[in-house]
């Protein structure tokens, strides 16, 4: 695996080794050990969740609110998403910046978020499978997020007409956000 730390601190991006021949190819895309090892990060995780999506759908800006935050390790298993982090650490000399990056079956890069993040992604391709690893179970109670079109983050989702949940387009701006 080639590890190497995201745009802001906490985030990791994260390549694993692809071993492919003529019937096809294999990938260990997690192992707790070469993490903890690469990132000097030991996450439990204890939860994997797969969500299928069409292109043009935007999902997020999701996150869990303290003491519920999660930990997640994103990556794509069929076709491409753009994915989104917005740093809401409290602490955080960077709290409020975001970044994006690609993520596909093809280039294999995983995305790690530490607790305080807020995350959501846009589909690319025809349809992408995402699948992702969490370190504490969903609670409705402290579910939290940012408007995926938020004038003050400025976030270009690289999709025309996004298709959004009616709970993703209600969600607060980052103002008016109680983090």
């Amino acid at each position: 695996m080639n590890s190497k730390p995201g745009p802001i601190a906490g985030s990791w991006l994260l390549t694993p080794k692809v071993h492919a021949d003529s019937r096809g190819h294999f990938v260990e895309s997690f192992q707790k050990g070469v993490f903890a090892e690469q990132t000097g990060l030991s996450i439990d995780f204890i939860q994997d969740n797969e969500v299928v999506s069409r292109q043009g759908v935007v999902r997020g800006l999701h996150l869990q609110n303290d003491p519920y935050g999660q930990a997640k390790l994103v990556r794509v298993v069929l076709g491409q998403i753009y994915d989104v982090a917005v740093d809401l650490r409290a602490d955080s000399p960077s709290y409020g910046e975001w970044f994006g990056v690609e993520l596909s079956a093809e280039n294999q890069t995983q995305l790690f978020l530490p607790k305080g993040f807020a995350h959501g992604y846009s589909v690319l391709s025809e349809i992408a499978i995402i699948q992702y690893k969490v370190d504490e179970p969903y609670h409705p109670q402290a579910e939290s997020g940012i408007r995926y079109n938020d004038p003050d983050l400025g976030i270009n989702w690289q999709v025309d007409n996004p298709m959004l949940s009616e709970k993703d387009q209600k969600l607060p701006f980052l103002k008016d956000l109680n983090s």
